[in-house]
């Protein structure tokens, strides 16, 4: 038996003591899964869980026969569902697999838990490691047994390195290379939103070539600072239109409400009006057809985050779709995606009504802006390969699952 196995054998010893590490996960909470193929993936964190319940859903939209669990992200869509991973415990181990289930495990976490992964490769189901978030892959042992992390690699059946550095350093523990693929960084791509070509073609007509500027799902007490702006930023721009898509519909009828005290010309594109030239603000009764406005639109501010109790707007749907992005300080609920952007050149923050006057008159050129949306698209698309590859990985794997 070479060395990495026996530091894995020793730690599995350990596990058996009912001495290991773990919080406990209830197994009244685990599932039983109905028939179909089942997916398990566990996260790493907020922002890397969020990158990881993305890649579900693409996986789901492709096998929507395949029930999908999530362990260790913050929120999972409502066609998933959320579950707790036992302590390293043998015993425990082995029961979650055998309630469980999976055809496939997808593991996006740095500290790596052998005992469950030795008990999912003993199921006979398919283990595929994804980089994990802020560096390399470890396991949490007490300091008197050797470390097993090589060995607990060495358990995938295929490991996604985020790059060479990565390979290499993995290949020097042990790992075999030919379960090793360098496929970049999982990161949060964001899922493009749905736009009718139909629709696309009429408000493209019907905005004549008008530089545009959007406020995306604007919240009712945002509204008399992005008006204030507006006009100011017609004073260099004065054909300059602004498209407003609120975010309800109580939002809606108080924006109405704002943009007639500012007596600011206005059309109701719901109701079938259609802008002119001497419209000031297209106003959208809600965000249902939110994808078909950031594609009209090259620069957009995003709402609920100039003023607090809001935690701001997904960037990643705007910039998915070629849009510069302005926002206010108040982003809490999105703060890793916005400081990506920011990073990347793709977004800019705002404080107040003269600031954003600023930014839109310095951006809304169609050169300033995009630049800002190649930036963005760079940073939504830098994750593609892997999830390609991850895409086809499952795929292959479940086609055989499913063969006679």
């Amino acid at each position: 038996m070479s060395k990495r196995a026996l530091s894995l054998q020793a730690y599995l010893t350990y596990a058996r003591s009912g001495m290991a590490f773990g919080s406990p996960g209830s197994e009244r909470s685990w599932p039983e899964p109905g028939p179909g193929p089942v997916i398990w993936a566990h996260a790493d964190g907020a922002d890397h869980g969020r990158a990881l319940v993305n890649l579900c859903s693409r996986i789901a939209q492709q096998h929507p026969d395949a029930q999908i669990y999530v362990s260790g992200a913050d929120v999972v869509p409502p066609d998933m569902q959320k579950i707790a991973i036992p302590p390293e415990r043998i015993a425990e181990c082995e029961r979650f697999v055998a309630r469980l289930r999976p055809d496939l495990c997808l593991w996006g976490a740095s500290d790596l838990r052998p005992a469950l992964l030795h008990s999912m490769q003993a199921s006979g189901g398919q283990t595929i490691a994804l980089p994990p978030p802020g560096g390399p892959w470890r396991c949490a042992v007490p300091r008197w047994l050797p470390d097993p992390t090589p060995a607990t690699m060495a358990v995938f059946n295929r490991i996604h390195a985020a790059n060479v550095t990565e390979k290499r350093q993995l290949r020097r523990a042990g790992v075999p290379a030919d379960i090793i693929t360098v496929s970049g960084p999982l990161t949060d791509t964001g899922t493009p939103l749905d736009c009718d070509d139909g629709q696309y073609e009429e408000v493209a007509a019907a905005l004549a070539g008008r530089p545009v500027w959007l406020a995306a799902r604007l919240r009712a007490c945002e509204a008399s600072d992005v008006l204030r702006a507006h006009r100011r930023a017609t004073r260099l721009a004065h054909r300059l239109l602004l498209i407003v898509v609120p975010a309800s519909e109580e939002d809606f009828f108080a924006i109405e409400r704002c943009v007639a005290d500012q007596q600011l010309r206005v059309c109701n594109w719901d109701a079938g009006e259609s802008p002119d030239d001497n419209t000031m603000v297209l106003l959208v009764e809600g965000p249902e057809e939110i994808g078909l406005w950031y594609r009209a639109a090259p620069l957009a501010f995003l709402g609920g985050s100039m003023t607090s109790g809001h935690g701001g707007t997904d960037p990643f749907e705007a910039a998915a779709l070629g849009t510069a992005i302005l926002y206010g300080p108040n982003v809490s609920n999105h703060l890793p995606s916005y400081s990506r952007l920011v990073e990347a050149g793709a977004a800019r923050i705002v404080r107040d009504a003269d600031s954003l006057a600023s930014a839109v008159s310095n951006l809304v050129a169609p050169d300033q802006a995009a630049t800002m949306a190649h930036a963005g698209w760079d940073a939504v698309t830098a994750g593609a390969d892997l999830i390609d590859t991850v895409l086809a990985d499952v795929a292959a794997h479940l086609d055989r699952e499913g063969s006679p």
